[in-house]
């Protein structure tokens, strides 16, 4: 699967008494950098944030926004669990009695123990939960978001390789006629101008100057590149980096067939083949 660094996604999670919204954008970036824009309620829970998006996200650069918002405008409260309180108070009397020495709790005491006092505000290990699980749910969406944005990507790399393939194709069958033509033409030139110079010698020449001229080597080598290219846009996992190389591989075979060029048809197949791979290096700088 190709996966774009670009991609978006958003959610909202409701609270007795708020809201929690959650936000992911990314754009495409050389390594993974996360920023995060946390409430202070959330950011003991940072680096669990942190290591939930590198497990699903490899490169990018990313922002994760987290939003509170308090829908209550009243002032906090507090309101005493009676009932509880009361077992509490029957525990520490008959303790007191098996333990003369023991002290009774203070209202202090009674108020700081655990469901003594409830609250309409949120547990902060409540609200921390809810904000781990609405991350794990956004990146689900996220990624969907960047496989689509992938899959259009793949279109149009598949859509550039066939036009380089067929250039390929359509210039190797004609190399033996282009090499043929301008031999002739060189020849008839250098028997103009050196009217007794020996034909073996000029044969031998010939030879040599064709080695340096002959581009089957480099038109072999982008055929086999072009199919790299579509075996990783069909295989899983991280394709941008290895594409790029590939790009760059490209580009060094189309130049070397346009200086090594002789005829106009190979000149017009090195000018196209670099316009494709400089709209495919443009796209691949958006894959994972």
């Amino acid at each position: 699967m190709i996966l774009s660094m670009t991609g978006f996604a958003s959610t909202n999670r409701e609270f007795p008494g708020g809201m929690l919204s959650l936000e992911l954008r990314a754009v495409n970036h050389r390594y993974l950098d996360i920023q995060m824009r946390l409430p202070e309620e959330l950011r003991i829970i940072e680096p669990q944030m942190r290591e939930l998006i590198s497990s699903k996200v490899s490169r990018g650069k990313l922002e994760c926004r987290v939003g509170l918002n308090q829908l209550d405008s009243g002032a906090p409260t507090l309101e005493i669990n009676t009932e509880y309180l009361q077992a509490l108070l029957t525990a520490a009397g008959e303790v007191q009695r098996l333990a003369k020495e023991g002290k009774s709790l203070s209202v202090g005491e009674l108020m700081r123990w655990p469901g003594v006092l409830k609250s309409n505000q949120l547990a902060p290990e409540v609200l921390q939960q809810l904000c781990l699980e609405g991350l794990a749910t956004i990146l689900t969406d996220f990624n969907a978001s960047r496989a689509r944005e992938g899959d259009k990507l793949k279109t149009l790399l598949l859509e550039r390789v066939a036009g380089m393939e067929s250039i390929v194709a359509s210039v190797k069958p004609k190399l033996p006629q282009i090499l043929d033509a301008y031999m002739a033409k060189l020849s008839g030139r250098l028997r103009e101008a050196l009217s007794n110079i020996d034909d073996d010698r000029i044969k031998q020449e010939f030879a040599l100057f064709a080695q340096k001229i002959d581009v089957d080597e480099e038109l072999t080598r982008l055929t086999t590149h072009l199919t790299e290219v579509r075996r990783i846009l069909k295989a899983d996992g991280q394709a941008g980096k290895r594409l790029d190389f590939l790009m760059q591989e490209l580009n060094r075979e189309a130049n070397t067939l346009g200086s090594k060029s002789v005829s106009a048809e190979t000149t017009q197949a090195s000018v196209e083949l670099k316009v494709l791979i400089e709209q495919m290096r443009e796209q691949i700088q958006n894959i994972e």
